[in-house]
């Protein structure tokens, strides 16, 4: 990736001003010290002179960056150069150097700017010796020591600046890593989201057409009035595949609920549609739903009921099926129950496959109900046996009313 530019921190911009301030107070400080001293002496022309340029080649430092470019390091070079030339003609300078610290500590590494720092505060407290006219102990101990100091600070500043760079890069990287691994998640659980909604809804009509032709065309010549009624069933579900189809290119919302009504609407328009000759289809509702419901759960019911009554006709040849929906303060519940031929839930179990269709195309139905109820929090129960039937129950927690 490429580099991205990080903005000097507000401290460090603070200090940089500060320093910069200190170092023309200073200067201007020395000049004045001087004139008012020596306005007369033979090299007050020089240190003017030495002063103005001085300013000036600092004044070009902010221009020439902070890493140590050849020109950086040049300017720097005359900077030095200036300021030693000054303190020879006039050790009042001396002073000057503090603010020559950090410049030197910030545009050279380490190990090149400490022995810069010892060579202008030797050259400090010569000066200052020069004027003190004897061995000071002040003049020799406290340069030393503000030199130290103030090598000190930077120096561990910079490494915690470096520490706090290489954390925020470490930082930045693990949220990229971490929004990649989301958008995948995201993504893998959006296609398991359209499987299930295209296996409750566009495969299981498709199934249904199916097994209505088939029926057809067996019973064409020996009974053409139910097979016409049979190939006018398909035709229905076919017309109401077709609006699924247009809902999941709108914005995936069931049909039954783009239509209005609400789920208890939607779900007598369900069992309207299985209803058959063969298999009668039932809704009762018990309390009074929240309404609006939520917009997950008004779809996950219905195509919980879709599914169910779905496998109720592919599998259970029952004869009548009850869809019931119970509204509590909590939870909201949908029971599907059949008078079919029932299993053994306990024993895991693989439809047959109808006639033409792979076995791995099918088994999709009580799965795709659980992961439908395990994203809203819910659960499932189904009690069945051989012979007696299958009841399954869908719960999905509710906001307490």
């Amino acid at each position: 990736m490429p580099a991205v530019a990080v903005p000097e921190r507000d401290d460090t911009r603070a200090l940089t001003v500060v320093m910069h301030t200190a170092f023309f107070v200073l200067l201007s400080a020395s000049v004045a010290r001087y004139l008012a001293r020596h306005a007369d002496g033979p090299h007050t022309p020089w240190v003017i002179a030495l002063s103005v340029l001085l300013a000036a080649l600092y004044v070009l430092g902010p221009a020439l960056g902070t890493r140590p470019t050849p020109r950086r390091l040049t300017w720097l070079g005359l900077v030095v150069a200036a300021w030693a030339l000054l303190v020879v003609l006039a050790p009042s300078f001396a002073w000057c150097a503090v603010p020559l610290f950090y410049t030197g500590l910030r545009t050279l590494p380490p190990r090149t700017a400490i022995p810069l720092v010892a060579l202008l505060t030797a050259l400090a407290v010569a000066a200052q010796l020069g004027l003190a006219g004897w061995p000071d102990p002040n003049v020799l101990l406290a340069p030393p020591a503000v030199a130290a100091v103030a090598t000190t600070v930077f120096v561990v500043m910079q490494r915690q600046a470096a520490r706090q760079d290489a954390l925020i890069d470490d930082l930045v990287r693990t949220r990229r890593e971490l929004a990649a691994t989301e958008r995948r998640e995201g993504t893998l659980a959006e296609r398991e989201r359209l499987a299930r909604e295209i296996h409750d809804t566009l495969a299981q009509s498709l199934s249904s057409q199916r097994m209505l032709l088939q029926a057809a065309d067996r019973l064409w010549g020996t009974a053409p009035g139910t097979a016409r009624d049979h190939v006018r069933t398909a035709a229905a579900i076919a017309e109401r595949s077709l609006a699924e189809a247009r809902r999941f290119v709108h914005d995936l919302t069931p049909a039954d609920l783009a239509e209005g009504g609400g789920l208890r609407q939607a779900l007598r328009a369900v069992a309207e549609r299985e209803t058959t000759p063969t298999l009668t289809v039932r809704v009762h509702t018990e309390g009074s739903p929240p309404e609006p419901l939520p917009a997950p759960v008004e779809s996950a019911l219905l195509r919980i009921a879709q599914g169910a009554l779905a496998n109720v006709r592919e599998h259970a040849a029952a004869t009548t099926a009850t869809l019931t929906l119970t509204c509590l303060d909590d939870q909201i519940v949908l029971d599907v129950t059949d008078d079919g031929r029932g299993f053994d839930p306990r024993t895991p179990r693989t439809p047959p496959a109808p006639e033409g269709t792979s076995a791995d195309a099918r088994g999709h139905g009580l799965p795709a109900i659980r992961a439908r109820l395990r994203q809203l929090g819910g659960t499932l129960t189904i009690e069945s046996a051989p012979g007696e039937g299958t009841a399954l129950s869908a719960a999905i927690p509710l906001e307490p009313r």
